[in-house]
Protein backbone atom coordinates (compact mmCIF):
# COMPACT_ATOMS: atom_id res chain seq x y z
CA UNK A 1 0.00 0.00 0.00
CA UNK A 2 1.20 3.28 -0.52
CA UNK A 3 2.58 5.02 3.15
CA UNK A 4 -0.06 7.55 4.72
CA UNK A 5 -0.92 10.94 3.58
CA UNK A 6 1.19 13.83 4.80
CA UNK A 7 0.35 17.35 5.21
CA UNK A 8 2.06 20.45 6.21
CA UNK A 9 0.40 23.20 7.90
CA UNK A 10 0.43 24.93 4.67
CA UNK A 11 -0.42 22.51 2.49
CA UNK A 12 -3.51 21.74 4.30
CA UNK A 13 -4.96 25.64 4.27
CA UNK A 14 -4.25 25.27 0.10
CA UNK A 15 -5.79 21.84 0.38
CA UNK A 16 -8.65 22.84 2.51
CA UNK A 17 -9.36 25.84 0.22
CA UNK A 18 -9.42 23.99 -2.86
CA UNK A 19 -12.27 21.51 -1.48
CA UNK A 20 -14.29 24.38 0.23
CA UNK A 21 -14.02 26.27 -3.11
CA UNK A 22 -14.75 23.15 -5.61
CA UNK A 23 -18.21 22.30 -4.15
CA UNK A 24 -17.86 19.01 -3.61
CA UNK A 25 -20.11 18.07 -0.79
CA UNK A 26 -22.36 15.24 -0.07
CA UNK A 27 -25.84 17.10 -1.50
CA UNK A 28 -23.09 17.51 -4.47
CA UNK A 29 -22.25 14.38 -4.76
CA UNK A 30 -25.73 13.07 -4.72
CA UNK A 31 -26.80 15.56 -7.64
CA UNK A 32 -24.26 14.29 -9.84
CA UNK A 33 -24.56 10.84 -9.84
CA UNK A 34 -28.79 10.95 -9.14
CA UNK A 35 -30.69 8.30 -7.27
CA UNK A 36 -30.32 5.18 -9.14
CA UNK A 37 -26.01 6.07 -9.20
CA UNK A 38 -26.11 7.01 -5.58
CA UNK A 39 -28.32 4.13 -4.56
CA UNK A 40 -26.27 1.61 -6.24
CA UNK A 41 -23.05 3.31 -4.83
CA UNK A 42 -24.43 2.30 -1.78
CA UNK A 43 -24.74 -1.46 -2.34
CA UNK A 44 -21.03 -1.31 -3.36
CA UNK A 45 -22.12 -1.52 -6.91
CA UNK A 46 -19.23 1.32 -8.76
CA UNK A 47 -20.54 0.93 -12.51
CA UNK A 48 -23.51 3.02 -12.68
CA UNK A 49 -21.58 5.70 -10.47
CA UNK A 50 -18.81 5.87 -12.81
CA UNK A 51 -20.72 6.01 -16.32
CA UNK A 52 -22.04 9.33 -14.63
CA UNK A 53 -18.70 10.90 -14.20
CA UNK A 54 -16.81 10.05 -17.13
CA UNK A 55 -20.05 11.36 -19.11
CA UNK A 56 -19.43 14.70 -16.94
CA UNK A 57 -15.49 14.55 -17.69
CA UNK A 58 -16.22 14.22 -20.97
CA UNK A 59 -18.48 17.25 -21.25
CA UNK A 60 -15.27 18.86 -20.75
CA UNK A 61 -15.24 21.87 -17.52
CA UNK A 62 -17.74 24.08 -19.40
CA UNK A 63 -19.51 23.80 -16.00
CA UNK A 64 -16.48 24.23 -13.70
CA UNK A 65 -18.12 23.11 -10.52
CA UNK A 66 -19.77 20.21 -11.90
CA UNK A 67 -16.78 19.18 -13.25
CA UNK A 68 -14.82 19.98 -10.18
CA UNK A 69 -17.31 17.91 -8.08
CA UNK A 70 -17.11 15.33 -10.49
CA UNK A 71 -13.10 15.01 -11.13
CA UNK A 72 -12.78 14.63 -7.64
CA UNK A 73 -15.59 12.19 -6.86
CA UNK A 74 -14.05 10.06 -10.08
CA UNK A 75 -10.67 10.26 -8.57
CA UNK A 76 -10.95 9.66 -4.58
CA UNK A 77 -14.15 8.02 -3.74
CA UNK A 78 -14.34 5.65 -7.32
CA UNK A 79 -10.84 5.42 -8.08
CA UNK A 80 -10.89 6.79 -11.57
CA UNK A 81 -7.42 7.96 -12.97
CA UNK A 82 -7.70 11.18 -14.31
CA UNK A 83 -5.92 13.62 -16.33
CA UNK A 84 -3.51 16.31 -15.17
CA UNK A 85 -6.20 19.06 -16.75
CA UNK A 86 -8.98 17.86 -14.42
CA UNK A 87 -6.80 17.87 -11.27
CA UNK A 88 -5.53 21.01 -11.75
CA UNK A 89 -8.76 22.24 -12.17
CA UNK A 90 -10.67 20.44 -9.15
CA UNK A 91 -7.17 21.26 -6.94
CA UNK A 92 -5.87 24.46 -8.28
CA UNK A 93 -4.17 25.96 -5.69
CA UNK A 94 -2.32 22.18 -4.90
CA UNK A 95 -1.77 21.12 -8.02
CA UNK A 96 -0.41 17.95 -9.94
CA UNK A 97 3.07 18.45 -7.81
CA UNK A 98 1.29 18.95 -4.30
CA UNK A 99 -1.31 16.49 -4.37
CA UNK A 100 1.91 13.83 -5.60
CA UNK A 101 3.95 15.40 -2.50
CA UNK A 102 1.10 14.83 -0.07
CA UNK A 103 0.53 11.37 -0.81
CA UNK A 104 -2.91 11.77 -2.48
CA UNK A 105 -2.29 10.71 -6.06
CA UNK A 106 0.12 8.11 -7.68
CA UNK A 107 1.28 8.36 -11.31
CA UNK A 108 -0.15 6.04 -13.95
CA UNK A 109 -1.00 5.74 -17.61
CA UNK A 110 -3.76 4.72 -19.46
CA UNK A 111 -4.14 2.29 -21.94
CA UNK A 112 -2.69 4.63 -24.55
CA UNK A 113 -0.04 5.87 -22.53
CA UNK A 114 -1.59 9.28 -21.37
CA UNK A 115 -0.28 10.61 -18.60
CA UNK A 116 -2.90 10.47 -15.24
CA UNK A 117 -3.42 9.64 -11.90
CA UNK A 118 -4.69 7.34 -9.43
CA UNK A 119 -5.90 7.65 -6.36
CA UNK A 120 -3.26 6.94 -3.66
CA UNK A 121 -6.54 7.08 -0.80
CA UNK A 122 -10.21 7.22 -0.54
CA UNK A 123 -11.31 11.09 0.11
CA UNK A 124 -14.62 12.10 0.25
CA UNK A 125 -17.00 14.80 2.22
CA UNK A 126 -18.75 13.96 5.52
CA UNK A 127 -21.13 16.68 6.94
CA UNK A 128 -22.87 17.06 10.78
CA UNK A 129 -24.33 19.64 12.17
CA UNK A 130 -24.82 20.17 15.93
CA UNK A 131 -25.76 22.76 18.46
CA UNK A 132 -22.57 24.81 16.94
CA UNK A 133 -23.53 24.91 13.50
CA UNK A 134 -22.99 22.49 10.80
CA UNK A 135 -19.50 21.45 9.57
CA UNK A 136 -18.08 19.53 6.23
CA UNK A 137 -15.18 17.68 6.79
CA UNK A 138 -12.69 15.92 3.81
CA UNK A 139 -11.71 12.81 5.65
CA UNK A 140 -9.39 9.94 4.30
CA UNK A 141 -8.63 6.30 4.49
CA UNK A 142 -7.30 3.54 2.47
CA UNK A 143 -8.77 2.56 -0.54
CA UNK A 144 -11.41 -0.14 -0.24
CA UNK A 145 -11.59 -3.77 -2.38
CA UNK A 146 -14.36 -1.76 -4.19
CA UNK A 147 -11.76 0.26 -5.53
CA UNK A 148 -8.70 -2.22 -5.54
CA UNK A 149 -10.64 -5.48 -6.47
CA UNK A 150 -8.37 -7.09 -3.29
CA UNK A 151 -8.53 -8.22 -0.11
CA UNK A 152 -7.89 -5.21 2.78
CA UNK A 153 -4.94 -5.31 3.90
CA UNK A 154 -3.79 -6.33 7.85
CA UNK A 155 -3.26 -2.62 8.45
CA UNK A 156 -5.72 -1.00 6.54
CA UNK A 157 -7.29 1.93 7.95
CA UNK A 158 -11.12 1.99 7.33
CA UNK A 159 -12.77 5.11 6.53
CA UNK A 160 -16.20 6.50 7.82
CA UNK A 161 -18.61 3.40 8.09
CA UNK A 162 -22.00 2.83 9.88
CA UNK A 163 -20.65 1.87 12.79
CA UNK A 164 -18.52 4.85 12.89
CA UNK A 165 -21.60 6.99 12.78
CA UNK A 166 -23.60 5.00 15.09
CA UNK A 167 -20.71 5.88 17.33
CA UNK A 168 -20.69 9.21 17.14
CA UNK A 169 -24.34 9.59 17.09
CA UNK A 170 -24.61 7.34 20.43
CA UNK A 171 -22.12 9.83 22.01
CA UNK A 172 -23.44 12.76 24.49
CA UNK A 173 -22.29 15.88 23.40
CA UNK A 174 -22.03 17.98 26.66
CA UNK A 175 -19.02 19.99 26.62
CA UNK A 176 -16.31 18.65 28.86
CA UNK A 177 -12.45 19.14 29.50
CA UNK A 178 -11.07 15.82 28.10
CA UNK A 179 -11.95 12.89 26.14
CA UNK A 180 -9.99 9.80 25.06
CA UNK A 181 -11.03 7.97 21.15
CA UNK A 182 -9.35 4.61 21.93
CA UNK A 183 -8.67 2.75 18.71
CA UNK A 184 -9.06 6.35 16.68
CA UNK A 185 -8.86 4.62 13.09
CA UNK A 186 -8.95 7.65 10.50
CA UNK A 187 -10.21 9.87 13.23
CA UNK A 188 -13.88 10.41 12.48
CA UNK A 189 -14.93 10.00 16.36
CA UNK A 190 -11.88 12.33 17.52
CA UNK A 191 -13.33 15.39 14.40
CA UNK A 192 -16.63 15.05 16.30
CA UNK A 193 -14.79 15.04 19.60
CA UNK A 194 -13.13 18.32 18.82
CA UNK A 195 -16.50 20.28 18.26
CA UNK A 196 -17.63 19.98 22.07
CA UNK A 197 -14.47 18.79 23.60
CA UNK A 198 -11.37 21.15 25.06
CA UNK A 199 -8.51 18.24 24.50
CA UNK A 200 -8.27 15.47 22.94
CA UNK A 201 -6.34 12.28 23.37
CA UNK A 202 -5.96 9.65 20.30
CA UNK A 203 -4.83 6.68 20.70
CA UNK A 204 -4.11 3.27 18.30
CA UNK A 205 -2.35 0.30 18.05
CA UNK A 206 -1.50 1.28 14.29
CA UNK A 207 0.91 3.95 13.77
CA UNK A 208 -1.12 4.31 9.79
CA UNK A 209 -4.05 4.86 11.69
CA UNK A 210 -2.41 7.63 13.63
CA UNK A 211 -1.03 9.22 10.23
CA UNK A 212 -4.34 9.04 9.02
CA UNK A 213 -6.21 10.75 11.71
CA UNK A 214 -2.68 13.58 11.67
CA UNK A 215 -3.92 14.27 8.19
CA UNK A 216 -7.56 14.77 8.90
CA UNK A 217 -7.39 16.74 11.71
CA UNK A 218 -5.28 19.07 9.64
CA UNK A 219 -7.01 19.20 6.81
CA UNK A 220 -10.02 20.08 9.44
CA UNK A 221 -8.30 22.92 10.34
CA UNK A 222 -7.96 22.23 13.91
CA UNK A 223 -5.39 23.42 15.91
CA UNK A 224 -2.98 20.84 16.36
CA UNK A 225 -2.23 21.17 19.95
CA UNK A 226 -5.67 20.31 20.93
CA UNK A 227 -5.07 16.72 19.97
CA UNK A 228 -2.50 14.40 21.13
CA UNK A 229 -2.02 11.23 19.44
CA UNK A 230 -0.56 8.21 21.23
CA UNK A 231 0.50 4.93 19.69
CA UNK A 232 -0.11 2.15 21.91
CA UNK A 233 -2.82 -1.32 22.86
CA UNK A 234 -5.69 -0.33 23.89
CA UNK A 235 -5.29 1.11 27.19
CA UNK A 236 -1.59 1.31 27.97
CA UNK A 237 -0.68 4.68 26.23
CA UNK A 238 -3.45 6.70 28.95
CA UNK A 239 -1.50 4.71 31.64
CA UNK A 240 -2.77 6.74 35.17
CA UNK A 241 -4.91 9.35 33.01
CA UNK A 242 -8.47 9.82 33.63
CA UNK A 243 -10.97 11.18 31.28
CA UNK A 244 -14.21 12.99 31.17
CA UNK A 245 -15.68 11.05 28.15
CA UNK A 246 -13.89 8.19 26.60
CA UNK A 247 -15.62 6.79 23.36
CA UNK A 248 -13.89 3.81 21.42
CA UNK A 249 -15.29 1.46 18.49
CA UNK A 250 -12.75 -1.28 19.95
CA UNK A 251 -11.41 -4.23 17.75
CA UNK A 252 -14.17 -6.52 19.23
CA UNK A 253 -14.15 -9.12 15.99
CA UNK A 254 -14.54 -12.70 17.69
CA UNK A 255 -12.28 -14.39 15.51
CA UNK A 256 -10.43 -17.95 15.86
CA UNK A 257 -7.24 -19.09 15.79
CA UNK A 258 -8.32 -21.66 13.78
CA UNK A 259 -9.60 -18.81 10.98
CA UNK A 260 -5.86 -17.47 11.01
CA UNK A 261 -4.64 -21.23 10.42
CA UNK A 262 -7.24 -21.07 7.25
CA UNK A 263 -5.75 -17.87 5.36
CA UNK A 264 -7.33 -14.55 7.07
CA UNK A 265 -4.65 -12.32 8.24
CA UNK A 266 -5.41 -10.65 11.35
CA UNK A 267 -6.94 -7.41 10.74
CA UNK A 268 -5.94 -4.59 12.90
CA UNK A 269 -9.03 -2.19 12.57
CA UNK A 270 -11.23 -5.07 14.25
CA UNK A 271 -9.43 -8.06 15.24
CA UNK A 272 -7.00 -8.03 18.81
CA UNK A 273 -5.97 -11.71 18.06
CA UNK A 274 -8.36 -12.45 20.92
CA UNK A 275 -11.23 -11.04 23.11
CA UNK A 276 -10.49 -7.84 24.64
CA UNK A 277 -13.54 -6.62 25.77
CA UNK A 278 -13.24 -8.17 29.02
CA UNK A 279 -10.29 -6.63 30.01
CA UNK A 280 -11.14 -3.33 28.18
CA UNK A 281 -14.50 -2.68 30.36
CA UNK A 282 -12.74 -3.71 33.20
CA UNK A 283 -10.23 -1.24 33.10
CA UNK A 284 -12.36 2.06 32.52
CA UNK A 285 -13.56 2.74 35.71
CA UNK A 286 -9.56 3.20 36.29
CA UNK A 287 -9.63 6.22 33.31
CA UNK A 288 -13.22 8.01 33.73
CA UNK A 289 -13.43 11.38 36.59
CA UNK A 290 -15.88 11.36 38.56
CA UNK A 291 -19.29 11.54 36.33
CA UNK A 292 -17.48 10.34 33.43
CA UNK A 293 -18.91 8.34 30.55
CA UNK A 294 -17.50 5.77 28.57
CA UNK A 295 -19.56 4.79 24.99
CA UNK A 296 -18.33 2.24 22.74
CA UNK A 297 -19.92 -0.98 20.29
CA UNK A 298 -19.32 -4.34 21.49
CA UNK A 299 -20.35 -7.85 20.84
CA UNK A 300 -20.38 -11.07 22.62
CA UNK A 301 -21.12 -14.65 22.83
CA UNK A 302 -24.63 -16.54 23.44
CA UNK A 303 -23.52 -19.66 25.03
CA UNK A 304 -26.14 -22.67 25.03
CA UNK A 305 -27.05 -23.47 28.83
CA UNK A 306 -25.98 -19.86 29.68
CA UNK A 307 -26.98 -15.79 29.73
CA UNK A 308 -25.62 -13.50 28.03
CA UNK A 309 -25.78 -10.94 30.71
CA UNK A 310 -24.57 -12.84 33.15
CA UNK A 311 -21.22 -12.92 31.24
CA UNK A 312 -20.82 -9.05 30.09
CA UNK A 313 -21.42 -7.92 33.44
CA UNK A 314 -18.45 -10.00 34.90
CA UNK A 315 -17.10 -7.50 32.90
CA UNK A 316 -18.15 -4.59 34.67
CA UNK A 317 -15.84 -2.68 36.92
CA UNK A 318 -17.61 -2.75 40.57
CA UNK A 319 -17.75 1.43 41.07
CA UNK A 320 -19.21 1.90 37.67
CA UNK A 321 -22.74 2.29 36.73
CA UNK A 322 -23.40 0.55 33.32
CA UNK A 323 -26.15 0.24 30.57
CA UNK A 324 -25.51 -2.83 27.96
CA UNK A 325 -28.00 -2.22 25.37
CA UNK A 326 -28.19 -5.27 22.80
CA UNK A 327 -29.39 -4.45 19.42
CA UNK A 328 -29.24 -7.68 17.61
CA UNK A 329 -28.15 -11.28 17.61
CA UNK A 330 -26.48 -13.10 14.47
CA UNK A 331 -26.89 -16.67 14.28
CA UNK A 332 -22.75 -17.90 13.92
CA UNK A 333 -22.70 -18.66 10.06
CA UNK A 334 -24.12 -14.84 9.76
CA UNK A 335 -22.08 -13.52 11.69
CA UNK A 336 -18.56 -15.22 10.41
CA UNK A 337 -19.81 -14.66 6.46
CA UNK A 338 -20.13 -11.11 7.75
CA UNK A 339 -16.90 -10.54 8.78
CA UNK A 340 -15.09 -12.62 6.16
CA UNK A 341 -16.73 -10.43 4.25
CA UNK A 342 -15.80 -7.41 5.27
CA UNK A 343 -12.20 -8.24 5.33
CA UNK A 344 -12.81 -8.84 1.35
CA UNK A 345 -12.99 -12.47 1.50
CA UNK A 346 -16.14 -13.48 -0.62
CA UNK A 347 -17.64 -16.88 -2.27
CA UNK A 348 -17.39 -15.15 -5.50
CA UNK A 349 -14.09 -14.07 -5.55
CA UNK A 350 -12.49 -16.45 -2.97
CA UNK A 351 -14.89 -19.69 -3.40
CA UNK A 352 -12.48 -22.06 -1.57
CA UNK A 353 -10.76 -19.39 0.76
CA UNK A 354 -14.13 -18.51 1.96
CA UNK A 355 -15.65 -22.03 2.58
CA UNK A 356 -12.43 -22.53 4.06
CA UNK A 357 -12.13 -19.55 6.74
CA UNK A 358 -16.09 -20.03 7.29
CA UNK A 359 -16.04 -24.43 8.23
CA UNK A 360 -13.26 -23.04 10.57
CA UNK A 361 -14.69 -20.51 12.85
CA UNK A 362 -17.91 -22.61 12.81
CA UNK A 363 -15.56 -25.45 14.24
CA UNK A 364 -14.75 -22.95 16.61
CA UNK A 365 -18.14 -21.97 17.77
CA UNK A 366 -19.50 -25.49 18.01
CA UNK A 367 -16.65 -26.34 20.40
CA UNK A 368 -17.60 -24.08 22.60
CA UNK A 369 -21.42 -24.10 22.20
CA UNK A 370 -21.58 -20.73 20.76
CA UNK A 371 -25.41 -20.24 19.67
CA UNK A 372 -24.95 -16.53 18.66
CA UNK A 373 -23.20 -13.35 18.61
CA UNK A 374 -24.84 -10.23 20.48
CA UNK A 375 -24.44 -6.77 19.22
CA UNK A 376 -25.08 -3.70 20.73
CA UNK A 377 -23.87 -0.50 23.22
CA UNK A 378 -22.02 -0.40 25.61
CA UNK A 379 -22.38 3.01 28.44
CA UNK A 380 -20.65 3.75 31.30
CA UNK A 381 -20.79 6.07 33.95
CA UNK A 382 -18.78 6.79 36.81
CA UNK A 383 -20.41 8.24 39.86
CA UNK A 384 -19.12 10.97 42.24
CA UNK A 385 -18.71 9.33 46.21
CA UNK A 386 -18.91 5.65 47.22
CA UNK A 387 -22.17 4.26 46.10
CA UNK A 388 -23.98 1.48 45.24
CA UNK A 389 -23.76 1.24 40.95
CA UNK A 390 -26.60 1.11 39.07
CA UNK A 391 -26.87 -1.72 35.86
CA UNK A 392 -29.15 -2.15 33.17
CA UNK A 393 -28.68 -5.18 30.37
CA UNK A 394 -31.54 -5.01 27.99
CA UNK A 395 -32.33 -5.83 24.45
CA UNK A 396 -33.79 -3.11 22.73
CA UNK A 397 -34.03 -3.74 18.78
CA UNK A 398 -35.99 -1.10 17.89
CA UNK A 399 -35.09 2.39 16.69
CA UNK A 400 -36.35 5.84 17.00
CA UNK A 401 -35.55 9.47 15.09
CA UNK A 402 -32.72 11.17 15.55
CA UNK A 403 -29.07 10.72 17.64
CA UNK A 404 -28.86 8.93 20.56
CA UNK A 405 -26.17 11.10 22.24
CA UNK A 406 -28.84 12.86 23.95
CA UNK A 407 -31.59 10.44 25.00
CA UNK A 408 -27.89 8.84 26.66
CA UNK A 409 -27.48 11.83 28.60
CA UNK A 410 -31.04 12.01 29.50
CA UNK A 411 -31.06 7.98 31.00
CA UNK A 412 -27.87 8.32 32.77
CA UNK A 413 -29.39 11.67 34.29
CA UNK A 414 -32.19 9.95 35.19
CA UNK A 415 -30.64 6.93 36.93
CA UNK A 416 -28.12 9.75 38.83
CA UNK A 417 -31.47 11.26 40.27
CA UNK A 418 -33.02 7.83 41.55
CA UNK A 419 -30.18 6.59 43.09
CA UNK A 420 -30.76 5.65 46.54
CA UNK A 421 -34.34 7.07 46.30
CA UNK A 422 -37.13 4.85 48.05
CA UNK A 423 -40.52 4.29 46.99
CA UNK A 424 -41.95 7.94 49.19
CA UNK A 425 -39.09 10.05 47.91
CA UNK A 426 -40.04 9.16 44.18
CA UNK A 427 -43.59 9.58 45.07
CA UNK A 428 -42.33 13.09 45.94
CA UNK A 429 -40.46 13.72 42.62
CA UNK A 430 -42.20 15.66 39.49
CA UNK A 431 -41.78 14.74 36.32
CA UNK A 432 -41.90 16.23 32.83
CA UNK A 433 -43.46 14.02 29.79
CA UNK A 434 -40.72 13.83 26.93
CA UNK A 435 -41.79 15.06 23.47
CA UNK A 436 -42.38 12.44 20.60
CA UNK A 437 -44.84 10.11 22.56
CA UNK A 438 -48.01 8.70 21.03
CA UNK A 439 -50.97 6.76 22.79
CA UNK A 440 -51.92 3.67 20.81
CA UNK A 441 -54.31 1.17 21.42
CA UNK A 442 -55.87 -1.77 19.39
CA UNK A 443 -59.07 -0.34 16.62
CA UNK A 444 -60.85 -3.95 16.52
CA UNK A 445 -61.74 -6.42 19.04
CA UNK A 446 -59.51 -9.08 19.56
CA UNK A 447 -59.93 -12.66 21.54
CA UNK A 448 -57.75 -11.34 24.12
CA UNK A 449 -57.91 -7.89 25.38
CA UNK A 450 -54.95 -5.98 24.54
CA UNK A 451 -53.73 -2.98 27.08
CA UNK A 452 -52.63 0.08 25.25
CA UNK A 453 -49.49 1.17 24.20
CA UNK A 454 -47.24 4.49 24.75
CA UNK A 455 -44.65 4.64 21.62
CA UNK A 456 -41.90 6.68 21.84
CA UNK A 457 -40.84 8.84 18.26
CA UNK A 458 -37.01 9.79 19.58
CA UNK A 459 -34.73 7.33 21.65
CA UNK A 460 -34.68 3.85 21.17
CA UNK A 461 -38.32 4.41 19.57
CA UNK A 462 -39.50 1.78 22.67
CA UNK A 463 -43.23 0.68 22.91
CA UNK A 464 -44.20 0.43 26.65
CA UNK A 465 -47.96 -1.20 27.28
CA UNK A 466 -49.66 0.95 29.85
CA UNK A 467 -52.83 0.53 31.94
CA UNK A 468 -54.84 3.54 33.27
CA UNK A 469 -52.37 4.60 36.35
CA UNK A 470 -49.58 5.09 33.67
CA UNK A 471 -51.24 6.98 30.70
CA UNK A 472 -52.57 9.17 33.49
CA UNK A 473 -49.03 9.98 35.05
CA UNK A 474 -48.02 10.90 31.89
CA UNK A 475 -50.96 12.92 30.74
CA UNK A 476 -50.56 15.60 34.10
CA UNK A 477 -46.79 15.35 33.54
CA UNK A 478 -47.16 17.45 30.75
CA UNK A 479 -45.78 20.99 32.73
CA UNK A 480 -43.84 19.11 35.61
CA UNK A 481 -46.15 21.17 38.26
CA UNK A 482 -46.98 18.13 39.87
CA UNK A 483 -45.82 15.62 42.17
CA UNK A 484 -46.19 11.98 41.66
CA UNK A 485 -47.87 11.35 45.02
CA UNK A 486 -50.66 14.45 43.92
CA UNK A 487 -51.29 12.88 40.36
CA UNK A 488 -51.79 9.56 42.40
CA UNK A 489 -53.97 10.77 44.57
CA UNK A 490 -56.26 12.47 42.48
CA UNK A 491 -56.61 9.73 39.96
CA UNK A 492 -57.54 7.36 42.88
CA UNK A 493 -60.05 9.95 43.66
CA UNK A 494 -61.81 10.60 40.71
CA UNK A 495 -61.76 6.35 40.05
CA UNK A 496 -62.50 5.15 43.13
CA UNK A 497 -59.33 3.06 43.29
CA UNK A 498 -57.07 1.61 45.92
CA UNK A 499 -54.99 5.27 46.38
CA UNK A 500 -52.11 3.12 48.14
CA UNK A 501 -52.56 0.51 45.09
CA UNK A 502 -52.59 3.89 42.05
CA UNK A 503 -49.73 5.17 43.85
CA UNK A 504 -47.45 2.28 43.41
CA UNK A 505 -48.17 1.35 39.68
CA UNK A 506 -47.02 5.15 39.45
CA UNK A 507 -43.70 4.88 41.76
CA UNK A 508 -43.00 1.75 39.46
CA UNK A 509 -44.15 3.88 36.08
CA UNK A 510 -41.89 6.60 36.79
CA UNK A 511 -38.52 4.36 37.27
CA UNK A 512 -39.66 2.27 33.90
CA UNK A 513 -40.40 5.81 31.94
CA UNK A 514 -37.65 7.48 33.17
CA UNK A 515 -34.78 4.83 32.24
CA UNK A 516 -36.90 4.88 28.78
CA UNK A 517 -36.27 8.53 27.92
CA UNK A 518 -40.13 9.34 28.46
CA UNK A 519 -40.07 11.59 31.33
CA UNK A 520 -37.26 13.76 33.35
CA UNK A 521 -37.52 14.87 36.21
CA UNK A 522 -38.30 18.44 37.18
Amino acid sequence: MPKAPRLTAKQASLLRADLAQSGWGVESVEALLGPVAAAALQRELRAPALRVVRRALAAGAGDVAGYKVAALTALFMLGEPVGAAALETALPRTGVTGALAIGLVVPTQSASGEQRYAPAVDLRPHEAEDAHGSVRWWVASDLGELVTGQALAPDHVLGIGRAGLTLAALTPRKPVETALDLGVGCGIQTLYLLRYVRQVVATDISTRALEFTAFNVALAGVDSARVQLRQGNLLEPVAGQRFDLIVSNPPFVITPPSVRQAGLPLMEYRDAGGPILPALVRGLEDHLNPDGVAVMLGNWEHREGSSWRTSVNQWIGKSLDAWIIQREVQDPVEYAAMWLRDGGLTPERSGVAFENALAAWQEDFDSRQVSGVGMGYLVFHAPGGVVEPWRVLEEVPTSGQGALGEHVAQVIAAHEALRGLDDAQVAALKLRTASGLSKEEALTPTPVPTAPVIRQAEGFGRVIAVGMPEVALLSASDEGLLTVAQIAAAVASLTSEDPAAVLADMVVATRTFAHAGMVTIV
